[in-house]
């Protein structure tokens, strides 16, 4: 038996655009994201079957658990999706058994990349006990096929991972700006602060909220470009400007608690910035320092009580 535990941290938007809709119902998007020292713990052991001749007669089992007992432990979890993603491309001539232990901190369904994190975890994971040596760029593309935050997880994760052995990789980095549909990503570098983030008791569609945005009807949009140069100078002022998520203009007025639970968090802070992060309905504030984080976070966890104090990772 073989065993990595990686850790699978989420993500928060730091500015995310909508620039039209594509025919294929897809949409353009250009945002900047930002992993988050927040994680799941995704273990995944290897048991090694037969090989040879046997080997082909066998197939390779796929185990799930999560501490979370709600989460689906078939293919409509992404973690066991993956697994299957790589055992298609990869699990040629092996058999044995994978098995994948989940411990959930991040919130469900909450615009965090939660899910897509921990299918980035397997991916890395079996890449890793397969001995398949696939850069950064690979794996992303495996990451493509299960979804649009896949492929930044993985980055974040091979930088943050350092056992992985991938931490040099040009693809390697916390912070990124993605393009396209969402998987096309360029590292950039990323942003130092402390944050509270807090997620109302609900779930929010993402599908829903790009189909019913409508688009010229966006009155700011975020400068992507003078947000990037910000973070490479540490110009907060400026960085705080161009923090926008579009996507606000429908998942604020379609919600009312996403609604209420940004105007609480913005009457807790003058000068820095909230944003909700994704399509939502989670809530994020920049702080100042990791008191003013935990002080914000005690507070807002008599609203809601998926609240936590974090910080970026750098």
């Amino acid at each position: 038996m073989q065993r990595i535990q990686i850790k699978a941290c989420a993500k928060i938007n730091l500015s995310l655009d909508v620039l039209r809709r594509l025919e294929n119902r897809y949409h353009e998007v250009e945002m900047v994201m930002q992993q988050i020292l927040l994680h799941d713990d995704v273990a995944v052991r290897w048991f090694a079957g037969e090989h040879g001749q046997n080997a082909q007669k066998e197939k390779v089992e796929i185990e799930l658990s999560t501490n979370r007992p709600y989460l689906p432990r078939d293919e409509r979890n992404l973690a066991y999706k993956a697994a299957m993603v790589m055992t298609d491309r990869y699990g040629g001539g092996r058999s044995g058994k994978i098995r994948i232990d989940i411990k959930k901190r991040i919130p469900v369904a909450a615009g965090l990349a939660g899910g897509s994190s921990n299918g980035a975890a397997v991916i890395h994971a079996l890449n890793y006990l397969w001995q398949l040596g696939l850069g950064v760029k690979e794996l992303c593309e495996v990451g493509s096929e299960l979804g649009s935050d896949v492929p930044f997880s993985i980055m974040g994760q091979a930088k943050e991972n350092t056992e992985l052995g991938l931490a040099g990789d040009p693809l390697a980095t916390h912070c990124a700006v993605a393009r396209g549909t969402g998987t096309d990503l360029e590292p950039v570098i990323g942003l130092k602060s402390h944050l509270v983030l807090t997620k109302p008791p609900m779930g929010v569609s993402t599908a829903e909220v790009y189909q019913g945005l409508e688009i010229g009807k966006i009155e700011r949009h975020p400068n992507t470009r003078e947000l990037v140069t910000a973070l490479a100078k540490k110009n907060y002022k400026i960085i705080q400007k161009n923090m926008i998520n579009v996507l606000e203009n429908f998942t604020l007025t379609r919600y009312p608690n996403v609604m209420y639970t940004k105007n609480k968090v913005e009457r807790l802070f003058d000068e820095e910035a909230v944003l909700m992060s994704g399509s939502g309905p989670t809530i994020f504030a920049l702080c100042r320092n990791r008191s003013e984080a935990q002080r914000a976070c005690e507070e807002l966890k008599t609203y809601n009580k998926e609240t936590f104090w974090t910080r970026t990772t750098y």
